[in-house]
This record gives C-alpha cells, sequence and structure tokens, in this order.
C-alpha cells in the first residue's frame, strides 16, 4: 500500500482534513466523505463542513458477504474513503472534475482506455437531497462513483461528490490477492474476520470511540465481539494494532496510542 499512498500524497490527497469519525447525525459514525456537504444539500446552507480531496476513514457494515457471512474480496468493514467533495455551479464543472480524477488516475498508472462509465441519467431522490449516479470500473473491477447531487427544494444548491476507496484502488493498481494487500504478512495467521475486525477496533479505539452499551460505542463493542479471542490470543493483540495502527495514522494523529489500543481490545475480550 505505501507505493500508492505515495502517489496520493504527491497529488495532495492525503491530508489531515477529514471529518471527525464520531458523527452522531443521521449515522453514529462517518460512512462517507459525502457527509461533509450536509449543510449545503440537506439543510439549504450556502457551507460545507469540508470540500476538495478527502481521505476519511470510515465504517461501514454494508460490504458484501459470502454465503458462510464473511466479506467478499473487495470489501473491508474500515477503509479509506478516497473523495471529492465539490460544491458546483454549473454541469461544466461537473465535467472538468470528472476530466481532473482521470488525470489522477493516470498518474497512478490507471490508463483512461481501461476506465469505463456507466450508470442511469434518471434521478434518485432521498429526501432532501436528489441526484444522479455514475460509476466507474477499470477494465472489470469497479472502482467507484461520480454523483451530482442538489438540494430537491433548491436546485441550484448543486454539488459533485466523487468517491473510491483507497484500497479497492490499491488493488486494481497491483492486482495483488486482496487478503495480502490488506494484511500484509498476518493474511495467514488468523481468520480475515478476526483481521477486519481488529483493524477496524483500531480505528475506532484511537479516535476514542471505546466499548458502551449504545452509541457509537455499542459499534466499537460490537466490532470487538467478532474477534477470535483464541486466534487473537495466540498471535498476540498488540501485533495486529500495531500494524492498523501504522496505517491508521497516515490519515490523521490518533487520539490515543496504540498500546492504549490494544489493552482496550484485551480488556473486552477478557484476555
Amino acid at each position: 500500500m505505501a507505493e500508492l499512498n505515495s502517489g496520493f500524497v504527491a497529488q495532495g490527497v492525503l491530508r489531515d482534513d477529514c471529518l471527525p469519525l464520531r458523527w452522531g447525525r443521521e449515522t453514529e459514525l462517518t460512512i462517507s466523505a459525502v457527509q461533509a456537504l450536509d449543510p449545503l444539500l440537506k439543510d439549504g446552507r450556502p457551507l460545507t463542513y469540508r470540500r476538495g480531496f478527502l481521505s476519511q476513514p470510515v465504517v461501514r457494515f454494508t460490504g458484501q458477504r459470502d454465503a458462510s457471512g464473511d466479506l467478499r474480496e473487495g470489501f473491508l468493514t474500515s477503509f479509506v474513503n478516497i473523495s471529492r467533495v465539490q460544491p458546483i455551479q454549473c454541469m461544466d464543472e461537473y465535467g472538468a472534475i470528472l476530466d481532473g480524477w482521470l488525470s489522477v488516475m493516470s498518474r497512478l498508472g490507471f490508463h483512461a482506455r481501461h476506465i469505463s462509465v456507466h450508470g442511469k441519467l434518471a434521478a434518485w431522490r432521498r429526501c432532501p437531497v436528489q441526484g444522479v449516479t455514475l460509476r466507474f470500473n477499470h477494465l472489470d473491477l469497479p472502482l467507484g462513483d461520480i454523483v451530482l447531487l442538489w438540494n430537491a427544494d433548491n436546485p441550484a444548491r448543486m454539488a459533485v461528490d466523487l468517491g473510491t476507496g483507497l484500497e479497492r484502488l490499491a488493488w486494481a493498481r497491483t492486482r495483488m490477492a486482496w487478503h495480502d494487500l490488506v494484511f500484509g504478512k498476518y493474511a495467514l495467521v488468523a481468520t480475515p474476520r478476526t483481521l477486519d475486525a481488529v483493524r477496524t477496533a483500531t480505528l475506532l479505539l484511537a479516535h476514542g470511540i471505546r466499548p458502551a452499551a449504545r452509541g457509537a460505542g455499542g459499534i466499537t463493542r460490537r466490532v470487538i465481539g467478532t474477534i477470535a479471542s483464541d486466534s487473537a490470543g495466540l498471535l498476540g493483540v498488540s501485533s495486529l494494532v500495531r500494524s492498523s495502527y501504522r496505517y491508521w495514522r497516515l490519515f490523521g494523529e490518533p487520539n490515543a496510542p496504540w498500546p492504549a489500543v490494544a489493552m482496550a481490545i484485551e480488556e473486552e475480550l477478557g484476555i
């Protein structure tokens, strides 16, 4: 992942200006960088929380799963949502943003002839927001989407949300085995479910979201509860936490040191 991360640093994409992980509005946690546009698109106010390129760590439980309940390749509970969230004044800006993204992709090694864009021009509505979504692939691999958004009551308040996952970009660029790419040397020493859970718990705890009975802390408790304590104990929680902690630290300074994160997981697991 380091090589692709370096490419985004060169483009000025990786910056310490992401949204707080604890959101507390319509969702307990931040699930997408597009939430930075909430004041403009949902409240009808001429402002945003953030704009431009964002490297936003997010937590989602919507990843596709196989018959056994494990996440399919290409999906994680926690990942970095690489987005450009931008208010616009006219449709020409929408096209320019897509063109600029193709230039970024080209500099990262994705040739434009291998990128396809598809979707429906019919608008969808999730009150109070309307939009049109176009998805883009690299060869046979879905990478992300570009969404034109506007406030349903005031269509002049428009914005673009162009997003993908950093890990998925790395997967498309390298075509490595998914679990080797994401978990590195730990890919074969614990189950993907445990590795995914430790990775997510590390992100949550590093941002100060400790286990609790409800709210955002309830999500942390739920995630830790899926860790196989026997395999985690055998391998050592601290080793897994340090690996994940180094990765998440690329996108902003954590609120808690890694030993405190490891200790919190061990206490919750009773190991």
